[in-house]
């Protein structure tokens, strides 16, 4: 297989773009197409202040790296979750986080959950009966909560995540399966900002995982290879396995599954009700916008386990 634009052996061959490309300009290709995605959807522009969340992995760090080779104001933000176990998940990701910031002088914020809180996402998990096995849903509440909290309080008006195509599309096929309306709504490349929330925005969403796999490591990308231990069995992994099923028989499928969705939204298939965005309001302990009439739900586990 040859490369499509010099002509040299090709390093990675992209079946649903029908494109193979050598290393020098698959390293060129990811980031031109990531300012294509930034562009047609209008996610920021360069006088933004981005942060990025990152976690570690290949697509966080991938996406940080590639911001900045693009020209823009981006900074990171490490959520330090407590999960550690036999693989020393949190610790390793934390340390290759903060090796690729320093190597190239970027600035990073950490938040260490346990020390800000008092509780780890498994101890939260477990005091708030949601599950010590599982505690993806806390997790995921813990997350959100942060990170809106940084991006208020340091002045980012973007917060960027590195959620890549499988990512969504697997997120898709489960909100579709249920009809999840609400979830349906939310869903796309772009949230706007809310009062007190800043603009989210995913610039890797049209890549394949493989794809930014392979940008990781063609660029020497040092990342955390393990799975979150408690990811195992996840529903999330079940619909990629099953996606990858349908893609390995027809390449292009999950990619035509997101963008036909999206398509869908523009073409107002979609409609908001005016009553969820009139209800939105300012949590009374900690500011950030919530549809309780009180507490937001972070706040209200914390004082449960309080």
């Amino acid at each position: 297989m040859k490369c499509k634009k010099c002509g040299q052996k090709a390093s990675f061959n992209m079946r649903q773009h029908k494109l193979a490309l050598c290393r020098e300009h698959y390293l060129e290709w990811v980031p031109e197409q990531t300012e294509r995605f930034i562009k047609k959807y209008g996610m920021f522009t360069r006088e933004d202040r981005i942060l990025v969340a990152v976690s570690g992995g290949k697509d966080s760090l991938s996406l940080w790296d590639i911001l900045i080779r693009l020209g823009y104001q981006a900074d990171g933000m490490y959520i330090g979750l407590g999960i550690d176990g036999g693989i020393q998940y949190s610790s390793e990701s934390q340390r290759l986080t903060q090796e690729f910031a320093e190597a190239r002088g970027l600035k990073l914020h950490v938040v260490d959950v346990e020390r800000e809180h008092g509780q780890s996402i498994p101890m939260l998990a477990m005091k708030t009966h949601r599950g010590f096995d599982k505690p993806c849903s806390v997790c995921g509440l813990v997350k959100r909560h942060e990170m809106n909290r940084i991006a208020r309080d340091l002045g980012y008006n973007v917060l960027a995540t590195g959620h890549n195509l499988d990512d969504e599309a697997a997120v898709l096929f489960g909100n579709t399966l249920a009809w999840e309306g609400t979830y349906l709504l939310r869903q796309g490349p772009v949230l706007p900002a809310a009062d007190g929330l800043a603009r989210k925005v995913k610039p890797l969403c049209r890549f394949y995982e493989r794809e930014m796999t392979a940008y990781a490591l063609l660029s020497g990308i040092e990342y955390i290879y393990e799975e979150c231990p408690f990811a195992e069995g996840s529903t999330s992994i079940y619909y990629k396995e099953l996606l990858n099923q349908l893609e390995t028989t027809r390449p292009g499928a999950k990619l035509t599954f997101y963008l036909r969705f999206l398509e869908a939204r523009t073409n107002g298939l979609f409609r908001e009700k005016p009553e969820v965005v009139q209800n939105m309001h300012p949590c009374s302990k900690c500011g950030q916008s919530t549809t309780a009439p009180d507490l937001c739900s972070f706040c209200r586990m914390i004082e449960k386990v309080k």
